[in-house]
């Protein structure tokens, strides 16, 4: 029996999400999924499928230029956390922290803030914003599922309607015979869901409530806190800090200062990566870096000045600053764990092509010209679907944008066409959100410093909530075709989603 380019070709990444959703646990679910992704490329010879998992597939992506880009960027980085937290850089922003923002609601802001602040790359966005806001949120009562939840928000969504940013590079690169940057800037207010999730975080923070599995994450986290206080243990975790002990000596500006140069030298990384010192200008740079190299080259850069300015002001010394590095790599490694697994689940995806047969059914669709005016609610729907099974954005862009662009003629002055591209951007994200094997959702966790299927669970109500209300919209958005009257339909549509659902769950508390 044939399983190569069917719907069988789902079936890996469908059991482990379905395994990792109903166990909680995340290495074997990954595991079996490859697994069976092997025997059904195989055709259910062992021997074969061994050697298609480990061989094509866990060592093929581990053997990819970019893979290993991304993981010693997460290992520079992890390092670099750990250089702060040990020169009482973290500590110290956590204290000015409870002096300035001063509720739980401030906290939450200023978390979605920086988030916005750093469009340029995911990765670089979830890990960044995590290490410096975890002492924030821990202050003030947050739980990691809710920091969680605010991390990868503001980082895949955020990402995709800045201009400037790797994602930007990435949907520009799969648009052929017309200017794909115009293409991008033009879908950006059609983007339903990134746009509709900034304002789903800012209303659920005003309104100072949650629903489903975050609000028992939520209450959980009181009581766990309730019981700290009794036992006078530290909110922040102090207790369990890393020996040696933090310095006393540190500052603010010992966080302040990295994570300046982090976000400077990780820009100028990436613009040299795209040509910008041989005379590119700086959006057509962003739009041929290349952000694994590029990230490479300034996450190393800002480690050496942390490593210098913590060495200057005497904060560390250099034998502490060198035992800090392997620590950061093993807080590292359950994170580079699960990328891996996550990264050889694909490769056997691919390798049944379900790509290909995902691609298939939207041709067929976009060949309909009686449900043209539906193609954006449907290529919205199957991106959804493509990027949570395989757990990529950026496949899915690869895939669906190019069918779009043809089913058009590449005619950039079709308004349905812009809808229909900022679909598929819009349903690929919303996917990569909700999926348990996506690398962003994955590095939200450990940015979080979050159980990842704990995330996952307490995130998908919120995800799909948004998604619900984007439907809706991109259904409105194929008659209207107005960009203004859609997304003001759809911020009234989310906020009285929202408005519901608090009245909803008060009733159930009065009850």
């Amino acid at each position: 029996m044939e399983f190569t380019n069917t719907i069988w070709s789902l079936l890996p990444p469908l059991i482990a999400i379905v395994l990792a959703l109903i166990t909680k646990e995340v290495y074997s679910s990954l595991f079996i999924g490859i697994f069976t992704g092997g025997l059904l490329y195989a055709g259910f010879n062992l021997t074969a499928a061994m050697e298609h998992i480990f061989v094509d597939g866990m060592i093929g992506q581990l053997a990819d230029s970019w893979n290993v880009g991304i993981l010693i960027f997460l290992v520079v980085l992890g390092s670099m956390v750990m250089l702060m937290n040990r020169a009482g850089g973290s500590s110290a922003f956590g204290k000015w922290a409870v002096t300035h923002v001063k509720t739980k609601a401030g906290a939450q802001v200023a978390t979605i803030i920086l988030g916005m602040l750093i469009f340029i790359d995911d990765y670089f966005n979830c890990l960044t914003v995590g290490s410096v806001m975890r002492p924030v949120t821990d202050k003030h009562g947050i739980s990691r599922e809710k920091l969680a939840y605010l991390i990868d928000a503001t980082a895949a969504p955020v990402c995709i309607i800045a201009p400037i940013s790797s994602w930007a590079a990435a949907v520009t690169g799969f648009v052929d015979g017309a200017n794909g940057l115009t293409l991008f800037i033009r879908a950006i207010p059609y983007n339903f869901y990134a746009l509709l999730t900034l304002v789903m975080m800012f209303t659920i923070t005003y309104m100072k409530f949650d629903y489903g599995a975050m609000n028992l994450a939520e209450l959980n986290h009181r009581a766990a806190i309730k019981e700290k206080k009794k036992h006078g243990a530290s909110l922040t975790g102090a207790e369990d800090q890393p020996h040696p002990p933090v310095s006393e000596r540190g500052s603010v500006i010992h966080l302040v200062l990295p994570i300046a140069a982090l976000i400077i030298c990780n820009v100028i990384g990436m613009i040299y990566t795209g040509g910008f010192f041989s005379g590119e200008s700086f959006v057509d740079a962003f739009s041929n870096s290349d952000a694994s190299v590029g990230l490479v080259y300034g996450s190393v850069v800002a480690l050496v000045i942390t490593i210098a300015f913590y060495l200057i002001t005497r904060v560390l010394s250099f034998n502490e600053c060198m035992n800090a590095i392997p620590e950061g790599f093993k807080s590292m490694v359950p994170a580079i764990l699960v990328l891996t697994f996550a990264w050889t689940l694909k490769s056997m995806t691919d390798s049944l092509g379900a790509k290909e047969y995902v691609a298939g059914i939207v041709a067929n669709v976009a060949d309909n010209h009686a449900l043209m005016s539906l193609l954006p609610a449907l290529v919205f729907l199957v991106g959804i679907f493509l990027a949570f099974a395989t757990g990529t954005s950026w496949g899915t862009f690869g895939i669906l944008i190019p069918i779009v662009v043809n089913v058009f003629g590449g005619d950039v002055n079709n308004e349905l066409m812009i809808i229909a591209i900022s679909a598929c951007m819009a349903g690929a994200v919303c996917g990569d959100h909700c999926s348990p094997i996506s690398d962003t959702t994955i590095m939200a966790s450990a940015g979080a410093d979050c159980n990842h299927i704990a995330h996952v669970s307490t995130q998908l109500p919120y995800a799909f909530t948004v998604a619900g209300v984007s439907l809706v919209s991109y259904i409105i958005s194929g008659f209207i075709r107005n960009w203004f009257v859609c997304l003001v339909i759809g911020i009234i549509l989310m906020i009285g989603t929202l408005f519901a659902l608090k009245t909803v769950s008060q009733r159930q508390k009065a009850q």
